[in-house]
């Protein structure tokens, strides 16, 4: 029903900037809350932003002072643009679309895009 993509990956400098795009597809997705999670290779998945139809954003206290995330409405989809990075960003980045009244156990989940942050 819902259909996530995400691009814009890769391996950067620490330091570095990358922007991650997340394309949804699907039933009524102006409504839902979008957003980015991560996963670090021996780490649990965390959050990374979301932001709802509104344009209210929550993002994690570690990296709030280097990501922000945006979203258009009209092409349902959802932007994470991340600078100064840190080789600790490095993980598989996950872009997630709910329902303001679900879990993210009833959610729906992109197959992820590697970001690299090395040397």
């Amino acid at each position: 029903q819902v259909q996530l993509v995400e691009s814009g990956g890769g391996l950067v400098q620490p330091g570095g900037s990358l922007r991650l795009s997340c394309a949804a597809s699907g039933s009524i997705l102006s409504v839902y809350i979008l957003g980015w999670y991560r996963q670090a290779p021996g780490k649990q998945r965390e959050l990374v932003a979301t932001i709802t139809s509104g344009g209210r954003t929550n993002v994690a206290d570690n990296v709030e002072d280097r990501v922000s995330i945006s979203r258009d409405n009209a092409k349902n989809t959802v932007d994470l643009q991340m600078s100064s990075l840190k080789p600790e960003d490095t993980a598989v980045y996950y872009c997630n679309a709910r329902r303001p009244t679900a879990g993210l156990s009833s959610s729906y989940w992109g197959q992820g895009t590697q970001v690299t942050v090395s040397s």
